[in-house]
């Protein structure tokens, strides 16, 4: 497999190369599902926290529950202690999410100098 390179002469991909691009769409790929988990987690712990500030101003001691499909009669405190264990989950679950994007923002910030350093111009890493 032989890519042009920029001083007009052949350039050849080694196979270390062709893992490295391998390598560096994968970690695209994963990227762009993390940022799609990022947006749902967020998502969610707003829609936790609207729904806590809806639990402070009902007067009711007892309240519709959704569990799965299906709306349950669930006393109010118990509805308070289990939004904060969701929101508990969900935070925790942003931060693994978010640790994992820096992760492989990392590694793919790494691939970028291997791979511009070898092929320069001849090779865009960049999404349009």
């Amino acid at each position: 497999m032989q890519q042009a390179g920029t001083s007009g002469s052949d350039m050849e991909v080694t196979w270390e190369d062709q893992q490295n691009i391998n390598k560096f769409g994968r970690l695209n790929n994963r990227l762009h599902e993390l940022e799609d988990e990022i947006k749902a987690a967020k998502e969610t712990n707003d829609n936790l926290e609207d729904a806590s500030n809806e639990l402070i101003l009902t007067d009711e001691e007892v309240v519709r529950f959704q569990i799965g499909e299906v709306f349950a009669h669930v006393p109010k405190e118990e509805v308070e202690s289990r939004i904060e264990e969701l929101k508990e989950a969900t935070s925790k679950n942003l931060e693994k999410l978010e640790e994992e994007k820096e992760s492989v923002l990392a590694q793919m910030a790494e691939l970028k100098k291997v791979l511009y350093g070898k092929f320069k111009d001849s090779i865009n890493l960049e999404e349009d």
